[in-house]
């Protein structure tokens, strides 16, 4: 359970696979291909049609070792023991037994065979659970690394061993069928081949061999030049053509026919291909790697080789700086130690990007498919700006590199590397991959996203456009500072530029300097490390080299805050959407929360790693961070949002309580929701709050506003039909005269009687008069309450109208609801759909309250009893409404 107050982990992004081999399945409902990649705790599906994220597992206790799967489940070892998945999410069998930690599986039928580290191979009965046979090796003179299953092979399974030997065993009658002698080099990984008896076997000094068990004859032996072979697989559409994977990420195409290279897909991967399908009926092959990629290709080339034709992918180093880029902090930019730079959506996976690698001639790198290294590739990202004010008409993110004076562009909208590489003519006749005496050190852009300000380790501050990529200007006569520059920052209207050095010097410039004197210098006590700005108003954060924090207001030039409390070198600072909470982070594995206006700590949280770069999100609901050796990007959600979160000032010297990192789940944790703060025994509920305040039901305004104006809402929504004209009797004597008149004279009125007689005493309540009637005796008007809650505008009318005598009610019924209205304003709850319903009874009984003493006699109690809580009321709404209009004059 988390003991932070403020966030709670959400989930992390950017995680794609890892070094235990993909698994496929095949589903017949869906009539498609899933695909099972680990993620460290937990594993995703994949569907193949689009790569579009299915499923993502429930949390393990501990890493996941190995995978299997079969038509029915998805077997995973964790630690120990064993855990079979149905549906991806459905855990429906747990395996217990090992005594070490499981790094083999393999389905095989009704049962599941294991092996753990120390060598013991258990074979279970996969729906009881139970133990169905074990055996031991010993490791000094058979290890086990592979188990495989030969097809047309009954209960027969195929051991590898670290010594290079092979077994093959009768499961059922635990009876070794077989011992080849092998190849002197350890066994790596087994596959099936298209023909029966046949597989090839790979071995860790980079030989394949084709085997036949059944007559112990090996057919061919081919050796693959770029190492241990990591995974084999076999084209299943009638191609003579097998597949394998290396260490170095290089995948070759072997012609069995001919018994050579038919061709190679160069740095296919970063990492080895640990991973490696090839789909059945289908010229599709999967492929997956420790550098958290997951391919598919396709083999449509003129020489039969593979082409990308899908990709999921994250960063293969781990991130270094990040940052939300749009206003609704739904996308994050990410550099890492790859050299790449990627946008990562925190709504769907789908809308991950990349955008490519740095490179110092990116045409060149292109060219460059077929080598193994490419040395132009430019060292990874430090730290980069962006802004979104132009990002559809030029480039609108600048990034400095690690050890290099240059600065790249690159464009959000296109998703490229830009052409621009941006450098002062000073440095121009010097080696631009690596200048000793400068290096790029910090770097801004304005908020209209014209300009780029760079800082240099040998005091330069240069202004460019990055437009056209122009130098425009450096700031002071030749440098800004006689020592390096750790940071740059501009005001909201490009009046102010601030620069800071390692000196602690703060300096103040016209934003157009023209080689003028700064406007004004703040010396602060320590050496400054970096600074963050925030964007909402003047406030610059500084981050010091004692571990400190300072908080400079750059309009009135003036050290406001300095915050204390980190024990490490701070890492990154951010500031909350309403500029009340500092947010730091420290290799001191903590991440602190400042409250600004009382310039205390209100809330910290420690964790395994310490976490390098984090950034709020501009609508306030999310936090990203990233961590050292971690090659994603984990979000905290903002509790004091969406519950009651009641922070206090405490101690910077206290240590922070260690949390665990978000994992790779699509929803938070279920724990999350129990946790209870250390301050719930104040929580008030709104009985508590009725002693001392009014409280509103909280009904939509349509429900209660309306009802006075009920009938004039009635009588305009009414359709206006055409009037008929009055028919006259067909014979009528008419008079004898110049006009023709008719003579009615001689009509009766004709009287009927109705013949129902009603007595006087009659009454006809409706449901809610007869839980009225109910309420005489006990005056418990709990369910009338519920009752006329539940009716709309025009039943509540209607009730109110029905309870004098004309309409089926009676006084008794009238004097009732009085009290009921009564006993709803001394509750102190709903008051104003009890002003409503009073007003309503008001208008359509005044007659009858006036010529009844008891209807007379109670009224003026409701009627002081309603008086008495609207002074209440008024006064702390205007006392609020001061208090606003206080605030906002400061």
């Amino acid at each position: 359970m988390s003991e932070n107050k403020a966030f709670a982990p959400c989930r992390a992004l950017g995680f794609v696979s890892n070094h235990v081999p993909l698994q496929v399945r095949y589903i017949k409902s869906r009539q498609e291909n899933l695909i099972v990649t680990c993620v460290g705790k937990s594993f995703h599906t994949y569907g193949i049609s689009h790569f579009s994220l299915l499923s993502v597992s429930g949390l393990h206790p501990s890493n996941i070792e190995c995978m299997a799967a079969d038509s029915y489940h998805v077997y995973t070892g964790a630690g120990p023991n064993i855990y079979a998945w149905r549906r991806g999410t459905e855990l429906k069998h747990t395996y217990k037994g090992h005594e070490h930690n499981v790094k083999h599986l393999l389905p095989f039928g009704v049962h599941l065979i294991s092996v753990d580290e120390e060598n013991n191979l258990k074979i279970w009965d996969i729906k009881d659970e139970s133990l169905y046979s074990e055996l031991t090796f010993r490791k000094a003179d058979f290890l086990i690394t592979s188990v495989f299953h030969p097809l047309t092979y009954i209960n027969k399974i195929l051991l590898g061993s670290d010594q290079g030997h092979l077994q093959l065993w009768n499961i059922r009658e635990m009876k070794l069928i077989y011992a080849f002698k092998g190849w002197q080099s350890a066994v790596t990984c087994i596959a099936q081949s298209t023909a029966v008896d046949v597989v090839a076997i790979g071995l860790r000094n980079g030989d394949i061999v084709i085997h036949d068990l059944k007559m112990d004859e090996s057919i061919m032996k081919l050796t693959q030049e770029w190492g241990t072979v990591t995974s084999i697989s076999f084209r299943w559409d009638d191609r003579p053509i097998m597949t394998s994977g290396s260490e170095t990420g290089h995948i070759v195409m072997w012609d069995l026919e001919k018994r050579r290279v038919a061709s190679q897909v160069i740095r296919a991967h970063e990492g080895p291909v640990t991973g490696m399908v090839c789909l059945p009926s289908e010229p599709l092959m999967l492929t997956s790697s420790p550098d958290n990629r997951l391919k598919l290709w396709i083999f449509d080339m003129p020489d039969g080789g593979a082409r990308l034709l899908r990709i999921r992918e994250g960063h293969s180093a781990p991130p270094s700086y990040i940052r939300f880029h749009d206003p609704i902090g739904h996308n994050i930019l990410s550099a890492a130690g790859d050299s790449t730079l990627r946008i990562f959506n925190t709504r769907t996976e789908q809308f991950n990007k990349s955008l490519g690698k740095a490179s110092h001639n990116r045409k060149a790198s292109k060219k460059r498919k077929g080598i193994v290294e490419d040395s132009h590739i430019m060292p990874p990202i430090v730290q980069f700006t962006s802004e979104t004010a132009r990002e559809k008409d030029w480039d609108n993110i600048a990034s400095i590199h690690l050890g290099l004076p240059l600065v790249t562009t690159w464009s959000y909208s296109k998703l490229k590397m830009g052409d621009f590489k941006l450098l002062p003519e000073r440095l121009h006749k010097k080696n631009l991959r690596g200048s000793p005496d400068s290096v790029a050190t910090c770097l801004c852009m304005t908020r209209c996203g014209n300009f780029v300000i760079i800082g240099y380790s040998t005091g330069h501050v240069d202004r460019f456009n990055i437009q056209s990529g122009i130098w425009k200007e450096n700031y002071g006569s030749e440098y800004a500072h006689d020592s390096p520059v750790r940071g740059v920052a501009v005001d909201q209207l490009n009046q102010v530029t601030v620069t800071g050095s390692t000196k602690g010097e703060l300096t103040f410039w016209r934003f157009k300097c023209n080689g003028s004197k700064p406007l004004q210098n703040l010396h602060l006590e320590e050496s400054i490390n970096f600074f963050r700005m925030n964007h909402e108003n003047s406030l610059l954060a500084i981050a010091m080299e004692d571990f400190t924090i300072n908080i400079v207001d750059i309009d009135v030039k003036r050290l406001i805050r300095r915050l204390e409390g980190h024990t490490g070198q701070v890492t990154d600072l951010t500031f909350s959407p309403d500029s009340r909470w500092l947010i730091s982070s420290s290799m001191d594995s903590s991440v602190k929360i400042w409250d600004i206006p009382s310039s205390t700590l209100i809330d910290q949280f420690a964790t395994h790693s310490p976490c390098t770069s984090l950034d709020m999100s501009p609508t306030g609901e999310t936090l990203a961070t990233s961590h050292v050796d971690y090659l994603g990007i984990f979000l905290w959600s903002n509790r004091t949002l969406f519950s009651k979160v009641t922070l206090r000032a405490i101690d910077p010297r206290q240590e922070a309580k260690l949390v665990s990192l978000p994992e790779c789940s699509q929803a938070a944790s279920q724990e999350e929701e129990d946790v209870q703060t250390e301050e719930d025994d104040e929580y008030k509920s709104p009985e508590q709050i009725c002693e001392e305040l009014i409280t509103l039901s909280g009904l939509a305004t349509s429900r209660w506003l309306n009802l006075l104006d009920l009938e004039q809402i009635k009588q305009r929504n009414k359709l206006k039909l055409p009037k008929k004209p009055v028919k006259a009797p067909f014979f009528l004597p008419t008079i004898p005269s110049l006009t023709f008149q008719f003579d009615l004279s001689n009509k009766e009125e004709n009287h009927v009687q109705s013949k129902i007689i009603c007595p006087k005493n009659f009454k006809n309540y409706t449901a809610f008069g007869n839980l009225l009637q109910a309420t005489i005796e006990t005056n418990d008007f709990r369910e009338v309450l519920e009752k006329i809650m539940s009716f709309g505008p025009s039943a509540i009318d209607f009730e109110i109208k029905s309870l004098d005598g004309a309409s089926g009610g009676s006084v008794d019924i009238m004097l009732q609801f009085l009290k009921f209205i009564d006993w709803m304003f001394c509750t102190k709850k709903n008051y104003e759909i009890a002003s409503s319903y009073y007003a309503v009874f008001l208008k359509s009984h005044t007659e009858l309250i006036a010529n009844d003493d008891r209807l007379r006699e109670y009224f003026h109690i409701v009627e002081k009893r309603q008086s008495e809580y609207w002074e209440k009321m008024e006064e702390y709404m205007m006392y609020t409404l001061s208090a606003i209009e206080f605030l906002k004059t400061m």
